[in-house]
Order: structure tokens, then sequence, then C-alpha cells
């Protein structure tokens, strides 16, 4: 018998109240208590995003947020800053270009931290930039990016400052408020534990002034037509309202243990694994790690097909490889949402025996020891700054 545990970064695993949920009867979506359901759920968002701005609520994946980011914020034949470090972080340009969107794309090596300095630099050379685009944690990698410092350059500008926090949300810290962050996209499926289907969007007074200063094309991603729903506890066209309900039980739960409190849980699962697959003599792909993902590089000799497929068809766990330039170089653990210490600690030990039962030469136990030793407060994890 084979548990399934889904290791991947998002979907991530669902808790079993908030999956009860989508098994009760659908209650109409204009109803009073689907209003009651958004107004505790709208709440609830503004705490988990740390911000006192309306969250918008879409019925969408996280790419549909983003797309509502940039049409209803950069006109046609505007200037799009795009912080470009990765898969997801170039999507940002995909969807800004398919809007005739005028697009400058600073290009990081993948794995590596966006420059402040370098946004800064960006900024001076095209002042009439109109919005800077970039990721909190950027999922194809690994990495976690340095957006408080991005922040407080583009807050000196009157550009806006939008951020992909579609696996960042609910993982690592963020304080767009205190930040300087303008738009902040987030998706239902990865730290906020819920199945696909929801996206969200804080907006803050410097972006809303954006918005409202020209017509943008979007008809079923306008912000401006859900910010008149909002009000109202509504959305402007049918939601996904029996996901708003599984949301409004993930929410209590986040809320129950405390933002911050969760905060500190992926970072020390974070520190946990980056802790045990370093033990084991693997590479960490990126020099700044996410919390809510691990990526590590395949070693030689071995392809990440094999490794993936032994975690999944003997251990019952879930990962994934590399996207783009990075197939097959990478494995990426997602540790986000209701994932604890123990899943972890599990995912370690398959790790270790799959590598073991592919010739490569480990130590038995070694990884999980770095890892207790991580969780105890023992140790700090390599490659941690």
């Amino acid at each position: 018998m084979r548990k399934p545990r889904l290791m991947t970064p998002g979907p991530a695993m669902v808790p079993e109240d908030v999956l009860l949920e989508l098994a009760r009867p659908v209650i109409h979506h204009r109803s009073a208590e689907a209003k009651e359901v958004i107004t505790e759920v709208a709440a609830g968002l503004q705490e988990v995003f740390q911000t006192k701005n309306d969250v918008l609520i879409l019925t969408s994946s996280g790419t549909g947020a983003m797309e509502a980011a940039i049409v209803n914020t950069v006109p046609p034949g505007g200037k799009a800053l795009v912080l470009n470090a990765g898969y997801f972080a170039n999507r940002w340009a995909n969807i800004a270009k398919a809007f005739d969107i005028n697009v400058v794309s600073i290009d990081t090596e993948w794995g590596q931290p966006v420059d402040p300095d370098r946004v800064a630099q960006a900024l001076k050379e095209h002042p009439d930039t109109v919005a800077v685009f970039g990721t909190l944690s950027e999922t194809s990698t690994g990495t976690g990016h340095p957006v408080e410092a991005i922040g407080k350059v583009v807050a000196q500008t009157p550009a806006i400052y939008v951020v992909d926090g579609i696996s960042g949300v609910g993982a690592m810290e963020c304080r767009p408020d205190e930040w300087g962050v303008d738009v902040l996209c987030a998706g239902s499926q990865k730290a906020l534990m819920l199945p696909p289907g929801l996206a969200f969007v804080s907006v803050g007074p410097k972006a809303w002034k954006q918005i409202d200063s020209f017509d943008s094309k979007s008809f079923y991603f306008s912000l401006k037509a859900a910010r008149k729903k909002m009000k109202e506890f509504d959305t402007p066209y049918t939601p996904a309202h029996t996901l708003i309900l599984a949301l409004r039980a993930a929410l209590r739960r986040i809320l129950a243990e405390g933002v911050e409190n969760v905060w500190r849980r992926h970072r020390r699962m974070s520190e946990a694994c980056q802790a045990g697959v370093t033990a084991l003599g693997l590479e960490l792909f990126s020099s700044r790690p996410a919390e809510g993902l691990t990526a590590f590089r395949v070693p030689d000799g071995i392809k990440d097909a094999e490794i993936r497929n032994k975690l999944t068809d003997r251990f019952g766990i879930y990962t994934v490889g590399g996207q783009d330039k990075l197939k097959g170089k990478i494995v990426r653990i997602g540790h986000m949402g209701y994932t604890d210490e123990l899943d972890v600690i599990s995912a370690l030990a398959a790790l270790e025996m799959a590598l073991t039962e592919l010739g490569f030469d480990v130590e038995p136990g070694k990884a999980l020891t770095a890892a207790q030793q991580v969780l105890l407060g023992q140790r700090v994890a390599a490659g941690v700054a």
C-alpha cells in the first residue's frame, strides 16, 4: 500500500475539512449565504496578504490574476519592466506582449535573485516605465526574490510594482503595504491549501490611480468591475463559489495558526529540506531558496525522471522536474500549505532510499539527521542566507 503525498510546488495537499466543504450541496452564488461567505473570506484574505487593501477574487488560475494585473495597469503601447529570472517570471513578458505592451526585460540567471540595483538603473534608463513586474517565489527555480528591497526602489518612481506571489503568499513573509508592493497576485492551489480554480489580486492606492487613468481592454478580468462588486461582497460574474466556501475553511486554519507562525513553519520545513538534500551530497539549485519548495540539481549518472518515478511508484511521493531550459536538470520538492515537518522527513527518507536503489552512494539516515537537527534548532541549513 502506498499513501499518496503530493509534494509538488502546486497543486499542494488539501486538508480534509477543506475537501469536505466541496461535498456540501451547492448554494446559489447570489444568495445571502454566499455573500456572508465572501464577507468573511475578504477579511481573511486581507490578513493572509498582510494588507489593508481589498483583495479581489477571480475565478481562474494564478495566470488569470497575472493577466488581470497587466491588462488593467498598462495600456497598449505602454512600457512594462519585467524582472525575468525564471519560467514564470518570463510569463509576465509573454502576457504583456499579447496585449501590445512594450516590454523591457531585466534578465537574471535562473537560480539567482534579482539585483535591486539593476532595477534602479533600468528605471533611470526607462523613466516612462508604467509598471515593474516581479516575483516573490519563482516556482521554476525554487528562488525567493528580494521583494522588499525592490519595492523601495520602485516606490521612488511613478511606476507601480506588481508581484507574482502565486507560490509565495502564505508560504513566506510578504508585507505589501510596508514593502511598496502595489499589486500582489496569488493562486488557490499553493500555500492557501485549495484545489486550483481561484486567483486573488490585492490592489493598493497607487495602482488604483493608474488603473483609473485609462480604459483597459479587459472584460472578464476587469479589476474595476471586480472592485465595484466587492463593495457589495459579490463578484461581477459567476464565481467558483464552492471553492470560495472551501477557502473559508482554509483561511480559518491559517488564521487559527497565525500568519507569522505559518511563515515560520514554512521556513523550518524549507531549511530542514535543504539541510537533508545537501547532506546527501546534492547541490541546491538556488542561491536564495524560496520557502515553499526545494530545488536540487540531478546528480551525474541519474535521470531526473528516474528519481521522480521511483519516489512516486515506490513511495507514493509526487515531485516535479525542471521546466524549459531546466528540464531534466533539477528536481523540485514542494513543502507548502497543508504540509508539516514529518511530511518533509518522509520525503527525505524516500529520497535516500530512491537514490540508493538507483545506485547513488547514500549513507542511510544522513539526510534525516541533518533535517532533524534543523527542526530541533541545532543547526542552520546549508545555503540559507
